[in-house]
């Protein structure tokens, strides 16, 4: 079993997990939290997902909460409890890293959203992010998820890259999500979605 994949208990059921995924405004957090949520209801879990759109149309952090498991009592991860972090902007992962608890696992696109202060010069982009995130969180999972999508034709389908990847930090890869993305997608996008998702499958 991977190391996020829910625990059995006594009775068949499982301790509710946690995954918490945070980007910014445009990234498409909440469709890949939407699908991930739809996978799961399919998979006979109770699942719960909150979304917090901060100042999102105008570039700001989006959160997504997602918990699952035999029964959910809240949807809201608290802080420090969040099995698997996934970050579709590095500098959102540090924003963020103290909802993930100790042991995690942290993915992380390795890609940059320059705030308005970094593009006028008010501010300067921080340097080395990854390289501390990986110093405090051992098992992080760091690639770039925009050029992947764009290497298949479209940067827009990072959020699908990076789902693909969460759904194998969870070990839920034995669900049909080809068929949840046939669901979930607009059919002319499918193709690329269903290629997105495996090439994150594969990081």
């Amino acid at each position: 079993m991977a190391a996020g994949a829910a625990e059995n208990t006594a009775g068949g059921e499982c301790r509710t997990k946690s995954i918490l995924l945070v980007g910014v405004g445009g990234q498409g957090t909440i469709l890949a939290s939407k699908i991930l949520s739809e996978g799961l209801v399919r998979k006979g879990y109770d699942v719960k997902m909150s979304e917090i759109h901060g100042m999102s149309q105008r570039g700001g952090s989006v959160t997504t909460h997602v918990r699952y498991g035999s029964k959910v009592a809240s949807p809201v991860v608290p802080e420090g409890e969040a099995d698997v972090l996934v970050a579709f902007e590095k500098v959102e992962a540090a924003r963020w890293l103290k909802y993930l608890k100790k042991g995690g696992t942290l993915v992380v696109n390795n890609f940059e959203i320059y705030s308005l202060p970094v593009l006028t010069g008010a501010a300067e982009y921080p340097e080395g992010v990854i390289e501390k995130l990986k110093a405090e969180v051992p098992n992080t999972k760091s690639f770039n998820a925009g050029e992947i999508a764009e290497s298949l034709g479209n940067i827009k389908a990072q959020n699908v890259v990076l789902l693909g990847a969460l759904v194998k930090a969870m070990g839920l890869e034995d669900l049909d999500w080809h068929a949840v993305l046939a669901e979930t997608v607009p059919p002319k996008l499918l193709e690329l979605n269903i290629r997105a998702f495996e090439a994150g499958l594969a990081q």
